[in-house]
């Protein structure tokens, strides 16, 4: 599994590494929405995913977000430009040596731990991860 390469966004402003995703749209389920945003973000259809994880973000700021985790094994077509970032793909081994969010790096360390399915509830004061419940 080291040969195992993943596809991230560098965000335009080089800080921040992070997944294509993106927000459900009206009479979308989970499923739809994961295989919608990638095939806009990447160009790439997603022949084989599944869902790996459902996480919460709760925050005394901004309302409830639920965010759902897919990996996938299987696509085709070619990697287009991307309207968030710069696309590339890096070897799993290297992901944790990035500049990541906080919660990616939660849910990351479950992926590659290889829990089959987890949920993870992140607690913000503001932009400050203050609680994790797993």
């Amino acid at each position: 599994s080291d040969g195992i390469k993943v596809l991230l966004v560098k965000n335009h402003n080089g800080r921040y590494w992070s997944f294509p995703k993106g927000h459900m749209e009206k009479n979308e389920n989970e499923h739809q929405t994961a295989a919608r945003e990638i095939k806009e973000e990447t160009g790439l259809t997603l022949e084989s995913f599944r869902l790996r994880g459902v996480m919460t973000f709760v925050s005394d700021v901004w309302v409830t977000e639920y965010m759902f985790i897919y990996t996938a094994d299987a696509f085709s077509g070619i990697l287009k430009e991307c309207d968030e970032g710069d696309l590339q793909w890096v070897k799993k081994a290297d992901i944790m040596n990035l500049k990541l969010w906080e919660g990616d790096k939660i849910f990351l360390k479950k992926l590659m731990d290889g829990e089959d399915f987890f949920t993870i509830k992140m607690v913000y004061q503001g932009e400050k991860l203050i609680e994790v419940l797993s």
